[in-house]
């Protein structure tokens, strides 16, 4: 009986020594992928499918150089979030025609997938400035592709919704435009027009179509996709339906916090309710995050302040938001993504991620934790 015992109580310790401990998230340290090299996808986000993980990001090379794009669109794997799979380059900068859209030593950033379920075809939106010009282009560029992972064909860049005024458009953006707004993007509000109502960016724009910087995709419950992107010299932010196969815009669109200077938009939705986690223009430093509420996409908006709270919080714990990923299957479960930006150093960027709570009254926050685990969700 005793032998019997002690051959239960050997079976039970050997069980514990070989079960997979439970993987954390580490919020501003190097995160390592399968080849032990740290993950090169800034500026991201991550789609679900097939019981997997997607994260593409922008890949970065050493050096300040590095804030261009040399390579292209990063892609990894993953099955828990943690423990990241290098997939390769899903989309790669173009590099013997240096006259094309993604040519390489263009601006490439922000850039998201999504799975359309008619056409099967997974869809890439990204901010693209043309090479040389600087931030002037302000364009979307959008690639395509059968397989998740790649590789995608890029399909055409320009500015959204040329020749289509919003829903929301005034009577002021229909006068003619008073003269031409006269700036230098050098990438702080500081260098950005006021924007008084006289200068109508939005009628400048209309017939090119409109600037759009800083950019997200969001997928409703009813299958229809969103594009939120910083335009009108990052003054002002649109949200703009894509067309049903999720490759152009509609033509059905909103503008929101006219004169905010509002950027890295981040879309997410809970209780029914459409949030957006954003920052001000103030470059590659961080700055207090903004987080904004309406009953439906279109609006009416409303900000609610700064989501952050505790030490750091006036910073957005040194990042900014790129991207809020809900858990599958989880109703409450929420993940903010931001970037710590290293502009001197690219590729040296790190990420911070941590776990959307919500308060008494229903209203996201954020609260800085050294190490989480995913089993975070299981306890709220």
């Amino acid at each position: 009986m005793k032998a019997k015992l002690i051959l239960i109580i050997l079976g039970y310790l050997i069980f514990i020594s070989c079960k997979q401990q439970p993987v954390s998230i580490k919020s501003g340290e190097k995160w390592p992928d399968n080849n032990g090299v740290h993950i090169n996808a800034h500026g991201g986000g991550i789609m679900f499918y097939e019981g997997i993980y997607y994260w593409f990001g922008e890949h970065k090379i050493e050096g300040k150089k590095g804030n261009k794009a040399w390579v292209g669109v990063h892609c990894y794997s993953s099955k828990n979030l943690v423990d990241w799979f290098d997939e390769g380059i899903a989309l790669e900068v173009v590099k013997d025609d240096p006259n094309h859209d993604i040519t390489e030593g263009c601006i490439l950033e922000r850039p998201k997938v999504i799975f359309n379920s008619k056409t099967k075809k997974f869809v890439m939106w990204f901010h693209l400035e043309l090479k040389s010009m600087g931030y002037d282009a302000a364009r979307s560029g959008v690639a395509i592709a059968d397989k998740v992972t790649g590789p995608y064909k890029f399909l055409k860049s320009f500015r959204p919704n040329a020749g289509i005024w919003p829903k929301n458009v005034l009577g002021l953006h229909k006068q003619p435009v008073s003269g031409n707004v006269e700036k230098k993007y050098c990438g702080g509000k500081g260098c950005l027009p006021s924007h008084p109502d006289s200068l109508n960016l939005l009628g400048r724009d209309f017939i090119t179509g409109q600037m759009a910087r800083d950019q997200n995709l969001f997928v409703d419950d009813d299958g229809k996709a969103y594009h939120i992107y910083s335009s009108e010299e990052n003054s002002t932010l649109h949200i703009s339906q894509l067309s049903d196969d999720y490759l152009s815009d509609a033509g059905n669109y909103v503008r929101v916090f006219s004169d905010r200077y509002m950027e890295a938009p981040a879309m997410f939705k809970h209780n029914n309710k459409y949030y957006i986690i954003a920052s001000d223009c103030t470059g590659w430093e961080p700055n207090a995050a903004r987080l904004a509420c309406a009953p439906n996409i279109f609006g009416p908006w409303e900000e609610l302040g700064n989501p952050c709270v505790g030490e750091g919080a006036e910073l957005t714990f040194r990042s900014q938001s790129t991207f809020v990923l809900q858990i599958p299957g989880k109703k409450d479960a929420f993940v903010f993504m931001g970037d710590r930006w290293t502009p001197e150093n690219a590729i040296d960027g790190r990420y911070i991620w941590l776990p959307i709570q919500f308060d008494e009254n229903g209203i996201p926050f954020l609260k800085w934790i050294d190490e989480w685990y995913l089993d975070f969700f299981e306890n709220i």
